[in-house]
């Protein structure tokens, strides 16, 4: 294996996952058992395939049943970190905005409920060439598998809007993004706040960058993708070789 990227991961697993109760009334979404496992045994052994050492798990609902379960993340051959939301809920912008101090000046962002079999060095390689501040990777979904919220033109990211449809988006953000850690100071610490909000302004100033990736990605936020999902890793290999 190839020596391990340097950059870590932050793996947004604090949401409250309404949409799979009453499965996460009483664990998390992390835990919810994927071809007999807690899905997040599945990321982590995934993002160790591609060369990750390091995750920093950003944690909010029943969180401490992650951390009881996974702990320092040596039975998975990486390094495991948690950053509590603490009373409230933060979102996925300020949760990353909590752990900062546990990140460095550049990491990727992994949704919790995404498994992505991509290789993340190209990503790394791709994002340090452009100079941006950040990079969000994209997929011709074509309304596919979710609703596509990406105009990606040329190589670059146009419009990215989640609320607003618009008849030409033709991709969607795949669940793994880069960022330069400057881009979270300006914004107030303990305060909620959506990565959206961040990817918005990133577009308009310019500074996001865009990368094509064209294996597809697969989730378990619903109980269709979950059901999926399921049926794919019950070989116990899904993702594990190249793509």
């Amino acid at each position: 294996m190839s020596a391990l990227l340097e950059i870590p991961v932050a793996v947004l697993a604090g949401g409250l996952a309404t949409r799979l109760r009453p499965i996460t009334e009483k664990i998390p979404k992390s835990l919810i058992p994927v071809a007999g496992k807690p899905f997040l045994a599945h990321q982590l052994e995934l993002l160790r395939a591609r060369g990750i050492g390091r995750a920093v798990l950003c944690v909010g609902y029943l969180g401490e049943m992650i951390q009881r379960e996974f702990g320092d993340g040596s039975a998975f051959g990486l390094r495991l970190d948690y950053a509590f939301d603490g009373p409230k809920l933060l979102g996925t912008g300020g949760a990353l905005r909590r752990a900062l101090p546990l990140l460095g000046k550049e990491f990727f962002v992994l949704y919790g409920d995404s498994y992505l079999p991509v290789e993340y060095r190209p990503i790394a390689e791709f994002f340090r060439r452009s100079g941006k501040l950040g990079c969000m990777t994209v997929y011709r979904n074509e309304g596919r598998y979710d609703t596509s919220n990406v105009v990606f033109r040329d190589g670059s990211i146009v419009v990215y809007d989640k609320k607003n449809r618009l008849p030409e988006m033709r991709h969607i953000d795949y669940g793994l993004s880069l960022f330069q850690a400057t881009v979270f100071n300006a914004y107030p610490a303990d305060k909620p706040f959506d990565l959206a909000e961040v990817m918005g302004k990133l577009v308009r100033e310019k500074q996001l960058a865009g990368y094509e990736v064209h294996e597809r990605f697969y989730e378990i936020g619903s109980p269709a993708g979950l059901t999926e999902l399921e049926k794919l890793l019950q070989g116990g290999t899904a993702g594990m070789a190249k793509p």
